[in-house]
Order: C-alpha cells, then structure tokens, then sequence
C-alpha cells in the first residue's frame, strides 16, 4: 500500500529523473599506481526472496568486495560456470577500450576464461554484472557494485553501499529473467541481497551512502523520511553539492548516487527507507539513531565537493560534431546484444578531442533509458545555450521528448551504447560509436 507520506505516481517518477540531473586522455595525476588482481566468477547461486521460504535460484558473480582506489590498475580474469555464454558489462567505467563488452570482450563460452587489465581513472560508485546477455535468459542474475575510493581524504565516518535490485517472482518462488512476460509474477526489491536492511549510526555521525539503482528495467524513487540527505556525485562523477529536495532520490536504471546523511536526529530515532516505483511506496530498511554517546559534540559543517575527476571545466558546444539518434522506435540499426556484429556500421564516429552533441528522441510510448559507455556526458539546456552543472552516464527520456546531451570525446575506441524501456519484458538494444 502506498505510504501516504510518500506520494508519487509514473510520470512524477520519470521527471524526477530530469529535476535530479537539473542540477584528450587523461594526464598523469600523481598518484601512486598499485596493481591489483580480481577474479569473477559467473556460477549458479541464490538469494532469499520470501520470508521463511527456500532461496530462489539465480546467477552471481562470485568475489570479495569489489573496492579499489583511483589510479590502480586491475588484471580481472573473469570464469564462465553458467551454462550459457557470459560477458561483463561495467557501467560507468570511462576511457578502458580494452574492457569493453561486446566491442572488446567476447562472450565468454561455459567453461571458458577471460583476463584482462582495466586502470581505475576516477574514483566513484560504478556497477559491474551480466545484464547484456541477460534477456530471458535461463535465470535473473545479480549485480555488484565497483567502489573505487578517493586518494584524497573525505570527511565522512563511514560508507554504506545500497545496491538495490528487482525481482519477478512466480508463485513457486521462480524469478524469471529480464525481457520474458512478467505475466503471473510479482515484484520483490532488494538492498544487498535483503528484502529489508536495517542500518545503526551514532548521533552526530556522517554517513557516505552509495546508491545503486541495479535493477533491470526499472526507476525508482528513494525516500529517507525526516532526514536531510546531500547529494555528493551522479554516477560516479563529483557534482555540486546539493540537498534533495525532501530527502528523496531519483535512479535510473543502472544509475548511482552519492549522498552525505548526518545522524541529528534525537538517540533512539527511527527513520523509514522507502523505495516508491512509481506505483506504491515500500519500505525498505531503516535507520537507527543509537543509544551510544554522541561520536562527537556538534555535527560536522557541510562538506565541500568531491576532489574533481578532470573532466573538462567547458565544452566547445559552437564547433561540435552533432548527431541524431532515436531510441524507441522498431529499426534495424539497434540490435539485441546476442545478435550484435563489430561488422555492423558505427552509429557515429567522433574525432578525438571533439565535443559531441547527440539529440535523442524517444519514439516509445513509454520511458526508455539511455547509457553511453566509455564517457561521461553533461544534459544540456533547452536552447543549447548551457548545461546542467552535473555528468551523467545514464538518462532516462520520457515519451515523445528529445533530450541533448554533449560531451568531450577523450577516449579513442570503439565503445557501446545501450538503450531499454522501463518495461520488464522489454529487451536491451545496443549499437557502438567510435572515436578516432
């Protein structure tokens, strides 16, 4: 039943999205370079999805914490146990070629093993999982979440990452995969691999939280009622500090946000977590304000920005190479991933060093998402006269609207681009763009 303190409806849903982002390669940065190992391993597993109920079959990608710091380089060697073919798809992760699925990474044969280095240039909250050959497949897969960490340090007591996924349940206690019917299946969210979380902070504490929208097909609003919540980054890219608007965060799918949280409220406070997918609002989790001696007297000042990534400070909007491209509509230049060819024609073709503007219009009658790999990009005003003071990966576009984004193309590659509807049974597209 809907939370009556927490009203929202779609199409509030969708343009949330929008209000949320309103607000050459990369030179050396001095930091020291360490190497780390990582090995991912797609295999069978399970998760507990009704109370007092055996675990639901799905697939994981098995691994300790995936938490690194800016400027490592990590050699992944990467193990297909799955019965059908399997590639990693990171999103977020910018100017790593050599990484990227599909253009780069063949699909992986059962049995089979792929290694690979991919170097951390900016710190963030990304996401790493086997969403692009995921559609009806035989199971839902889960996600993990990427942490890459700042060397400099933040003023923050602690971090918690929420990774929040959906699941499709049947009546047998089945989940069944993206892009098949939902018909007969209820939907069960999910905070770590929990149906509800229940976090404790000390009085005057600050909490970095990391929110990751991993769901397949769906936005969703977050709510943390009666608390002040500071937005510190939009997939994984320091912004402008900002307070959300009545504490309530808006994710596309495979979007991140980074928020500051300070625990005044009185000893012993409870606070709901509500997650409203445009059709009722559900809790979550909660936070507790403890009983323990206050971690110190006064809460602490509001932090200032994020240490920038590098992104360039202006685009060069006047002199920029502009393409089209329409997401939603039946056409034969979008693919499913299974069918993709590095034969098939680029959608565009960039030169290094350019700004590119695209404008996306979304032919569908239904919201679709829009993800861009290997750079980030600025949404730009209405009258291409400015941008919004944030970068973003991933923009959800509603019916009938056309949206432009630019950015600067640094990375030479061959990189993917991947668009879906906010509809479970609808199926993930991809084409591929190039910078030469």
């Amino acid at each position: 039943m809907a939370s009556p303190k927490f009203p929202l409806d779609r199409r509030e849903l969708i343009a949330g999205l929008g209000a949320t982002a309103l607000i050459p390669a990369l030179p050396s940065i001095g930091f020291a370079q360490r190497r780390s190992s990582l090995a991912l391993q797609a295999k069978e597993g399970g998760i507990a999805l009704r109370p007092g109920g055996p675990s639901t079959p799905v697939w994981s990608l098995g691994a300790p914490d995936l938490r690194f710091k800016r400027g490592d380089t990590v050699e992944i060697a990467f193990g297909n146990g799955l019965p059908v073919p399997a590639v990693l798809n990171w999103r977020g992760i910018d100017g790593v070629p050599s990484a990227e699925p599909l253009t780069a990474r063949l699909p992986i044969v059962t049995g089979g093993k792929d290694i690979f280095q991919m170097p951390l240039r900016h710190a963030g909250t990304y996401l790493c999982d086997l969403s692009l050959l995921g559609d009806a497949a035989g199971r839902p897969s889960q996600a993990r979440a990427l942490v890459v960490g700042e060397n400099e340090a933040i003023a923050v007591d602690r971090e918690e990452v929420l990774l929040i996924e959906e699941w499709r349940v049947r009546t047998d206690g089945t989940a069944i995969a993206p892009g098949a019917d939902p018909k007969d299946t209820s939907p069960v969210f999910t905070v770590n691999g929990m149906t509800s979380l229940e976090l404790v902070a000390r009085s005057n504490e600050r909490l970095r939280f990391r929110l990751i929208n991993a769901c397949q097909r769906s936005a969703f609003a977050i709510k943390f009622e009666n608390i002040d919540v500071r937005v510190m980054a939009l997939d994984g890219q320091p912004a402008e500090p900002f307070q959300a608007r009545n504490g309530a965060l808006v994710l596309a799918p495979g979007g991140r946000v980074d928020a500051f949280i300070d625990a005044t409220a009185p000893a012993g406070t409870s606070s709901s977590i509500l997650l409203h997918d445009g059709k009722e609002a559900r809790p979550i989790g909660k936070l507790i304000v403890s009983n323990e001696p206050p971690i110190r007297s006064a809460p602490l000042p509001p932090a200032p920005s994020l240490p920038s990534s590098g992104l360039p400070a202006q685009l060069d909007l006047r002199n920029a190479q502009r393409f089209e491209m329409t997401l939603g509509a039946p056409a034969t230049d979008w693919v499913k991933p299974v069918n993709f060819a590095a034969s098939a024609p680029p959608a565009f073709r960039a030169k290094t060093g350019r700004t590119v503007v695209l404008a996306l219009t979304n032919r569908a009658d239904i919201a679709t998402v829009f993800h861009l790999h290997g750079h980030h990009f600025r949404l730009l005003d209405r009258l291409d006269d400015g941008w919004k003071p944030f970068w973003l990966d991933t923009l959800a576009i509603e019916p009938g609207q056309t949206q432009r984004v630019a950015f600067l193309a640094e990375y030479g590659g061959r990189w993917l681009i991947e668009q879906v509807a906010t509809d479970w049974a609808a199926p993930r597209l991809v084409r591929w763009y190039s910078v030469e």
